[in-house]
């Protein structure tokens, strides 16, 4: 059983920064793709960034040039780094493992990012 321990978040002002977390606890973390993944109050999940097993990554539009994303494969872990942080950022951020050869999905218990004055 893969456990994701997602931490890092909590409230900061808009234009702030925080750094999410996510450690996976199951064997063959660097031969899964991993993301972050967010749902606000009354929408849909969205994604918010992917890395693949080679390390490249992929944003959505909104956090382009804001976030990075990157992995630590001797620590199983991968680090969200959020700067310039604005109120549509608010959500519950979920961390993701994906397998690719079998398409198998985990998913992290989330963790809160509130963006307020």
């Amino acid at each position: 059983q893969v456990q994701l321990v997602e931490s890092g978040g909590g409230l900061v002002q808009p234009g702030g920064s925080l750094i999410l977390s996510c450690a996976s606890s199951g064997s063959g973390f660097s031969m899964h793709a991993m993301g972050w993944y967010r749902q606000a109050p009354g929408k849909q999940r969205e994604l918010v960034a992917t890395i693949t097993i080679g390390g490249n990554t992929k944003y959505a539009d909104s956090v382009k040039g804001r976030f990075t994303l990157s992995r630590d494969n001797a620590k199983n872990t991968v680090y969200l780094q959020m700067h310039s942080l604005n109120p549509e950022d608010t959500a519950v951020y979920f961390c993701n493992q994906h397998n690719p050869w079998s398409g198998r999905d985990d998913w992290g218990q989330g963790t809160q990012v509130t963006v307020s004055s």
